[in-house]
Order: C-alpha cells, then sequence, then structure tokens
C-alpha cells in the first residue's frame, strides 16, 4: 500500500470522471438545489465541486474509509460548510440523502448488494447515481479481456448491471458512458505522476507503476470494448 499511495498521492481523483456525469445525472431526475448529497468512497473529493455545482444550497457528506483520501478532501474543503468528509465504510451509510453519488467504487460491495444496503439511507424519491465497469461488446480483445479478469472477473455488460439493479428492487431512470474527457481527467495526472516517479522508483514502486501504465494504455487501446457505464436508479 505505501507503493500505491506513492504514486496516488496529490491525484486530483481515483478514477474515471468530469463535471458534465453529474451535470448530466442531476438534470435527469430535476435534482433540487438545497438537496442533500452523499459522495459515497469519495477518495481525494474530486466529484465534491460538480455536486454543490448541482445543488449550490444543498450539502455533500463525503466518506471513505482510507485515511489519506479523507485528509486530501478535507484539506480541501475544510472552510465550506456545505461539505462533511467524514471517515466511514460505505457499506454503512448513516443519515438519509435525496441522492447518493458513487463513482467506480460499487464493486468493492457488488451492485445489488450496495443498493440494498443504502435503501434505508434515502428520502423518499432519492436516487443513486453509480457508475460501474462495463463490457460494450461480447467479444472483447484478448488484452482487454486479459486486463479485467484481474482485476474485476465479476464485470459484466450494460444488461448484466441493469439485472443487479431490479435484483436490488430498484429502477434504471438513465444510463450513460462515461466519455472519454473523463478518462483522461483521471490519467493524464496519473501519468505525469509516474513519470516523475519512475528515474528514482525502487523495484516495489516500479511494479505498481507498471500496473498503472498498463491500465492506461490497455484502455487508450481497447476504448471501443469496454468503459464505465453511469447509472440512475430509485427504489421501486
Amino acid at each position: 500500500m505505501d507503493a500505491f499511495f506513492e504514486l496516488h498521492r496529490d491525484l486530483p481523483r481515483e478514477g474515471p470522471g468530469e463535471p458534465a456525469d453529474i451535470a448530466w445525472a442531476s438534470n435527469l431526475v430535476d435534482l433540487k438545489p438545497a438537496a442533500q448529497m452523499a459522495d459515497v468512497a469519495c477518495g481525494p473529493g474530486g466529484d465534491i465541486a460538480a455536486l454543490l455545482a448541482a445543488a449550490p444550497d444543498g450539502h455533500v457528506t463525503a466518506l471513505d474509509k482510507t485515511a489519506h483520501f479523507v485528509g486530501a478532501a478535507r484539506d480541501a474543503w475544510t472552510n465550506d460548510g456545505r461539505v462533511t468528509v467524514l471517515k466511514a465504510d460505505m457499506a454503512r451509510i448513516m443519515n438519509r440523502y435525496d441522492m447518493i453519488w458513487c463513482a467506480g467504487a460499487v464493486y468493492f460491495l457488488g451492485v445489488t448488494q450496495a443498493l440494498t444496503a443504502w435503501r434505508k439511507s434515502l428520502h423518499p424519491g432519492g436516487v443513486i447515481a453509480f457508475s460501474e465497469a462495463c463490457w460494450f461488446t461480447d467479444t472483447p480483445s484478448d488484452r482487454a479481456k486479459s486486463y479485467w479478469d484481474r482485476e474485476y472477473p465479476a464485470m459484466t455488460d450494460a444488461s448484466g448491471i441493469a439485472a443487479q439493479v431490479s435484483d436490488a428492487g430498484y429502477e434504471v431512470l438513465g444510463t450513460r458512458r462515461l466519455a472519454d474527457p473523463a478518462w483522461e481527467a483521471y490519467f493524464a495526472p496519473l501519468e505525469a505522476r509516474i513519470n516523475l516517479l519512475r528515474p528514482m522508483a525502487n523495484a516495489r514502486v516500479q511494479a505498481v507503476l507498471d500496473e498503472a501504465e498498463e491500465e492506461i494504455s490497455c484502455w487508450r487501446a481497447h476504448r471501443d470494448d469496454y468503459g464505465y457505464l453511469l447509472s440512475v436508479v430509485r427504489p421501486r
């Protein structure tokens, strides 16, 4: 983990995403300006500004169980009364919200398990918006298949995600594929960090850098095969 954080220290975000994703989700459900929102597994807080832009009179409770990321998010938002940053487990969300946002982290619990656990934390009419790794083809390249078989063997396609949503007792209000700028918002700073660390890295850090470079290179070569699907869902 020391090598991981050596690479990920001071990155603006911990996965693909862009403000346009949050704007799309909030417009889809006509999110009210004073909405109460949870940013689950928030990382260093890369989505907090966009959530506040969607509901400028609202409040974001951002939570992550990793102290490093909690500290980074608190440093960035300590002077804004609209934001509370907590060190907390995503499996146990306290309080109730109009929208629960989870960028790329539902897989830690599983889609059905996460949605089931979070139902009690929604206000009536509340929604959950989450992005999940997704196959876009039935015939992915060998390289892409090999990469995701290692990283996330349970990865499925859009219909598989929809089935998991239904199994939790939710309906899908809309879906959106994360666009290339969302990926580059994550990969460009990550790549710059790799280049900075590479000359002085020890063997353990070199291995982490190699893994990150393969993640970047694989997506750039095979982006038509897979990506992230953003789903906005509501309890039935």
